[in-house]
């Protein structure tokens, strides 16, 4: 493969220069090397900290090290303070604890911190110095737009899912906890504040956060926890700016995937909310305790087109559900069955005993025989149609993949 194909000219063109030259060894840039007896405090003390997980034999790992520190030292003249932005590297074959802690499964991975929380999306854009650069810049940009005004809240954009922070003042551990809140969540809510005057009508019992759900006539829900607990108002605010039904795009696909667990899907037209609604209540219902073992998502039918002719499906035949295990896609029986009691739930339970994938194999479990149903006269059910979802996975024309999923 040519390294033009991973490296941008000017980078590709500073790279072979030093490694024709033999002058490029890891660590000649303004990075931070990492282990066990350092990882902790420098983290916790960086606002944002970018590090390198990597493997010296990986040749991706050997390609990003000139560009990665070309970016650190931009960054670092921009923001010079050591404490705002950290540039920082894990050599995984060194500290393999390390890259156990944090769960790395391809080389280079480039995770993202903030004040030592390691954030959910990782650094997956081009790598280039430029485009390294701009990531950071974003992350700086502050993620609060302060209200001038009161009357700017009937604008609020209702599409939205919206956190709204009413403060006497900036200089408050209330306003501080807010901030380092919003920062992790920035890619997931809109959040705003208003301060002295302007935010005084919302005061009427002191400091206080407000949701305001997507949709023009749901009400609002008014966060009741302590303003300066980090970890209540982080867990309030995740819990409402993180739906528990996501949706998977193109964008976001290599980042789901590589979260480890099945997809339950609901593939439905962009303008089909009704079907979608009845999916996000049945999942909330039935499947709660599921969350953590299986991805609750939807998709654009004419989008992932694709996927649904993989399991003999079109757009027309939507709302669709189907389940992708990595390893092959099962299809729930009808849509309406959602409204039958539990059905939903043993879709999945089915999955993770095994059986979804036996009964493609070998045809139902004599168990399920429906009394009075002829027999198939001993005819084998057809092998279920392969992963369609696994292709959004890492490449490997960009990775080193270190281990495979097992079979469900």
């Amino acid at each position: 493969m040519k390294l033009s194909s991973i490296i941008p000219a000017p980078e590709l063109h500073y790279f072979t220069l030093l490694l024709v030259t033999g002058l490029y060894t890891p660590g000649r840039g303004e990075i931070t090397s990492l282990d066990a007896g350092n990882i902790d405090d420098i983290l916790n003390s960086a606002g944002v900290a970018l590090v390198n997980f990597y493997a010296d034999w990986c040749r991706f790992s050997q390609m990003l090290h000139p560009i990665f520190e070309e970016s650190s030292n931009i960054v670092r003249e921009e923001y010079p303070d050591a404490t705002q932005v950290v540039f920082a590297r894990v050599d995984c074959d060194q500290h393999s604890d390390i890259a156990q802690r944090y769960r790395i499964s391809k080389y280079p991975t480039l995770k993202l911190f903030r004040n030592g929380m390691m954030m959910k999306r990782e650094y997956r854009g081009q790598r280039s110095v430029t485009a390294i650069a701009d990531f950071i810049r974003q992350q700086k940009v502050d993620p609060i737009k302060v209200i001038e005004n009161l009357e700017e809240i009937s604008t609020v954009d209702r599409s939205r899912r919206t956190i709204i922070g009413y403060f006497e003042t900036k200089d408050s551990d209330n306003y501080r906890t807010y901030e380092k809140v919003a920062n992790i969540l920035r890619d997931d809510c809109v959040f705003l504040a208003s301060f002295g005057e302007v935010s005084k009508p919302e005061r009427f019992s002191g400091d206080n956060i407000i949701y305001k759900p997507m949709g023009e006539n749901v009400p609002d829900m008014v966060y009741m926890g302590s303003l300066t607990n980090f970890d209540l108002s982080y867990a309030w605010t995740q819990d409402k700016c993180v739906p528990l039904v996501r949706e998977i795009t193109f964008e976001n696909g290599e980042e789901l995937t590589e979260e480890g667990i099945p997809f339950l899907i609901l593939f439905h037209q962009r303008d089909d909310t009704e079907s979608l609604e009845k999916f996000q209540q049945e999942v909330a219902r039935q499947l709660i305790s599921e969350k953590g073992s299986i991805n609750f998502l939807h998709a654009d039918c004419d989008k992932f087109r694709h996927p649904l002719l993989h399991i003999q499906k079109t757009p027309a035949d939507c709302p669709v559900i189907a389940i992708d295990s990595f390893r092959h896609m099962y299809v729930f029986p009808e849509f309406s069955d959602l409204a039958v009691p539990g059905k939903l739930r043993q879709f999945v339970l089915d999955l993770h005993s095994g059986k979804l994938h036996r009964e493609f194999h070998h045809g139902p479990d004599p168990t399920d025989s429906t009394p009075g149903q002829p027999e198939e006269n001993g005819e084998v059910a057809s092998n279920p149609p392969e992963s369609s979802f696994q292709k959004l996975a890492p490449s490997e024309t960009r990775y080193t993949i270190l281990r495979d999923r097992d079979e469900l």
